[in-house]
């Protein structure tokens, strides 16, 4: 069997006891390289001065050897900071007044990706397979296959692809696309994903489409799917069952006092819809007096990218929209918004899942978000919450028997908040069955092996 070789733009290794950083998607890669034997590359998350570059750091854990590298704090201020988060993240997630192109920082990201090439080179083997994920190393096929490398790379997108009109607005489109068809395997999240990429081509006329799966450039061929990637749905509904007698699931309910929960889980990001979400949310208050002092939305919103302005002052932005929205509608007992700006654990945020009645899971724009997915998997089938969720999340696409919203339309959202807190339980049940039977069918499990199983076959189509 072919050695598996991931790179990310970070990785996570396990700590002291030998124990990695929870979370489906390293759970699933962790157990693909350990099938197979394998290697898994990343930034270190350490930055020095350029002439302190040092070799990298091996780590070895059963059959995974982690290679970590630092970067330079050059590289992570134009790489990292600037080309990654400031163009292709607002692009993506169709944010083009966000986006701040300079050419500085486009030049850095190309260059820390021949940088990742030239770390990996002597650490290849002939029948090696590559993974490289995400945004951060959309060149990094292209800059191994100019030194010479022949072995099967796939790549998975964790983001949105945009539309055309959006993605042809970035000024170095034509250097991203044509990097992507280096790929043997390129996996989206959705169809719709695909089809803007396979769209994208076509405006460039870039390659020819063979078929809906296969695309031809020159002599080579390449493969684009789209891959949903799903959570460890089974490991959760355990996690979830086990927190309900924890003691932090118990003072959670005595602090509720009857009051039914709301949970809203999402890093502090523009794409998320926080402040669309708390208009929504403080519209339903004021158009259903009965159910002030009923309810508590719990937001949870770990901070994110503290160094880019925007996320510094949509920080800023949504601790004062909750503050308002408490001072208006709250009393001496009773607090509309529970606003917590700091992670909490995955056994904590199952238990919290389990007993909300309702999740607010509305970005404007998102890959898939396991947020949802999660919530689902957390449920009492007894007495299931309800999921109600943006449209243009990936999720969406799976989730069908979700309340679908437009994030967009505050009141529109209001009126579903309203709809989902009375709906009878008959549908409430039949409506999370249904989730529940797409997450079992595709969990993250099944996206890793249907995916490096289309790689290991990934043949040129003539």
């Amino acid at each position: 069997m072919s050695r598996l070789i991931v790179v990310s733009n970070r990785v996570p290794i396990p700590d002291k006891t030998g124990t990695a950083p929870a979370g489906g998607l390293a759970v699933a890669l962790q157990s693909a390289l350990e099938a197979r034997g394998g290697l898994w590359l990343g930034w270190s998350g350490q930055s020095c001065a350029e002439d302190r570059i040092g070799p990298l750091q091996m780590l070895r854990d059963g059959n995974i050897d982690y290679a970590l590298t630092d970067l330079t704090e050059r590289d992570v201020e134009e790489y990292y900071q600037g080309f990654a988060n400031r163009v292709l993240w607002p692009i993506c997630h169709y944010r083009l007044d966000l986006a701040e192109y300079g050419r500085r920082e486009m030049a850095g990201y190309f260059r820390v990706n021949r940088f990742f090439a030239s770390r990996l080179l002597p650490l290849i083997g002939e029948n090696d397979l590559f993974w490289i994920h995400d945004y951060h190393l959309i060149p990094l096929a292209a800059e191994l296959r100019r030194q010479g490398v022949k072995n099967r790379i796939g790549f998975f997108l964790h983001i949105p692809w945009p539309a055309p009109d959006v993605f042809l607005a970035m000024p170095v489109h034509e250097e991203i696309l044509s990097s992507l068809t280096a790929y043997d395997v390129l996996g989206f999240q959705t169809e719709h994903d695909r089809e803007n990429f396979a769209a994208c081509l076509a405006r460039q006329g870039l390659g020819n489409r063979l078929d809906k799966a296969h695309f031809a450039l020159g002599s080579r061929t390449f493969t684009a799917r789209p891959y949903p990637i799903g959570i460890e749905t089974n490991e959760f509904v355990t996690l979830a069952q086990r927190a309900a007698g924890t003691t932090l699931h118990k003072r959670m309910l005595d602090s509720l006092d009857g009051k039914g929960l709301i949970i809203g889980v999402d890093r502090l990001d523009y794409s998320k819809g926080i402040t669309q979400r708390i208009d929504a949310f403080e519209t339903f208050l004021k158009r259903n007096p009965d159910s002030q002092r009923k309810v508590a939305l719990l937001q949870i919103t770990p901070k994110s990218r503290s160094e880019v302005p925007e996320y510094e002052a949509m920080q800023r932005a949504v601790a004062e929209q909750a503050g308002r929205v408490n001072g208006a509608l709250g009393t001496v007992d009773w607090v509309p918004i529970r606003y917590i700006n700091r992670s909490l654990r995955r056994p904590a945020l199952a238990g919290l899942y389990r007993m909300a009645k309702l999740a607010l899971v509305t970005p404007l724009r998102d890959g898939m978000n396991l947020v949802a997915k999660e919530f689902v998997a957390a449920q009492n089938e007894a007495d299931p919450g309800v999921l109600l969720l943006s449209r243009f999340a990936g999720a969406a696409h799976e989730l069908k028997d979700a309340v679908l919203v437009n994030p967009y339309d505050v009141e529109g959202t209001a009126d579903a908040i309203a709809r989902s807190l009375t709906m009878p339980l008959e549908e409430r049940r039949d409506r999370w069955k249904s989730m529940m039977n797409a997450l079992r069918a595709n969990d993250v499990f099944t996206w890793c092996d249907t995916f490096l199983g289309d790689l290991s076959r990934y043949e040129q189509v003539e």
